[in-house]
């Protein structure tokens, strides 16, 4: 987060027309040899100025790129003595096309701040001149004096979107990261209210500022932006952690449903977190789906190498002879689940099924164990139907479904960034 995309200098000077010259006027009547020197009238130049500033005879060495010709012209005209504020503003316009073509920094930055305190500068150019002059602060890491020329743009009222977004970069890069993130937020506001996606840059800066300033409510509302705009296994991963499990109040009952989650969100989770999961889903009873989280494990690589080969290769074997042991008893389970006073049997048995792809009798059951009543936490059996839809494709009836999870302890929030992954094309994931 150390640097921002500004764009070039020399290219936004051209389309704001900053190397333009001013049209001069002169004083070209002919004179008395004898007669005493003519004052030069006001916002006009003299002859002898004009001839070596004359924009007629300095654009064609500009398109031809003569520029050691225009500085010799432009040190013949500085040697004039007696210059008028108007005469120094012609010239410093001309310094300043010279040194945005050149590159030659320093002539344009002293040419700007010359003709911004010249007092000649036409009142509506002065936010584009400002806005040059800021850039170049801002391009030479001297994030105070950028600042201050922002808001100069800004308080004229022509302030563009690019003046917005520098400041809010300078604010940053100055270490005043309150500023930025005050500033940034009614920004992203904005863009998503238009129906436009934030950009990734703007949303790093505001997750990134409020990081730097411990406002831990607006590093994670960034964090589910960035993870529903750009998701990728970081973000996911911070956000579970920060979003769920890190929350007061989250509890350890929580955790396979949580890994569930990550397991569906995530291109490749730790080592870990894969055991976990498979460990957690044998212990529960359900080795189908402990087979299929070791499986993508050492699918990964991530499992079955190192100092813990030997271990993986046991879970493997394990969650294996138990999947195959589960699917050719697991339809004698049905009976005695519906027999059971409250709906747990059946719910679990149905995320048994669900575990094996067989969403539609898996749904089923877990419907039926849901109506039954009599479950510890019927939130965590909605939270497991939503899961089972998602997995089967349904969408729609995944999210109703995830929304009427209410409880706390990890559950809602789980059921919440449920929603988020549905919700954006790669959700598809979920149906691993």
């Amino acid at each position: 987060m150390s640097q921002f995309r500004i764009a070039r200098l020399a290219l936004m000077l051209a389309a704001l027309g900053l190397n333009a010259a001013p049209v001069l006027m002169h004083n070209a009547s002919a004179q008395d040899k004898n007669a005493p020197a003519a004052q030069p009238k006001p916002d006009s130049v003299r002859p002898e100025l004009y001839k070596l500033l004359d924009p007629a005879q300095i654009k064609p060495l500009m398109d031809a790129k003569n520029y050691t010709e225009v500085q010799n012209r432009i040190t013949q005209a500085e040697a004039v003595a007696n210059q008028t504020p108007y005469e120094s503003y012609v010239l410093n316009r001309m310094k300043l096309s010279l040194g945005t073509s050149t590159g030659n920094d320093k002539m344009a930055m002293d040419a700007l701040e010359a003709i911004l305190a010249s007092g000649k500068l036409p009142e509506a150019d002065k936010p584009n001149f400002q806005q040059a002059l800021a850039t170049y602060y801002y391009n030479a890491k001297n994030y105070p004096k950028a600042i201050e020329l922002y808001k100069q743009v800004q308080a004229s009222g022509k302030a563009s979107d690019q003046v917005n977004s520098a400041l809010i970069r300078a604010y940053y890069l100055s270490g005043d990261y309150a500023s930025a993130l005050k500033a940034q937020e009614p920004v992203l506001a904005a863009t998503e209210q238009a129906g436009k996606t934030p950009s990734q840059e703007d949303l790093r800066l505001y997750a990134s500022a409020a990081n730097k300033v411990k406002d831990d409510a607006a590093y994670l509302r960034g964090l589910e932006k960035l993870t529903a705009y750009y998701p990728n296994d970081d973000f996911w991963t911070d956000l579970i952690s920060r979003g769920i499990v890190r929350k007061p109040g989250f509890q350890d009952t929580s955790i396979p449903d949580v890994l569930r989650l990550e397991f569906a969100a995530v291109k490749q989770m730790s080592s870990d977190s894969y055991t976990e999961l498979a460990e957690l889903a044998l212990k529960d009873g359900f080795p189908s789906e402990a087979k299929k989280v070791v499986d993508a494990g050492f699918a990964a690589g991530v499992l079955g190498t190192g100092s813990g080969a030997a271990k993986d290769r046991q879970l493997r074997d394990r969650a294996t002879k138990e999947a195959a042991n589960d699917a050719k008893t697991i339809a004698a389970s049905e009976a005695s689940a519906s027999k059971l006073k409250a709906g747990t049997g059946l719910v679990n048995l149905g995320w048994a099924y669900v575990t094996m792809d067989q969403y539609d009798k898996g749904i089923g059951f877990i419907q039926q164990g849901i109506a039954k009543g009599g479950l510890k936490s019927p939130d965590e059996a909605k939270l497991r139907l939503g899961m089972a839809y998602a997995k089967a494709g349904q969408k729609d009836k995944a999210i109703e479904t995830f929304r009427q999870v209410k409880a706390g302890g990890g559950l809602s929030d789980t059921a919440k960034y449920w929603i988020l992954l549905l919700n954006h094309p790669t959700g598809a994931m979920a149906a691993k």
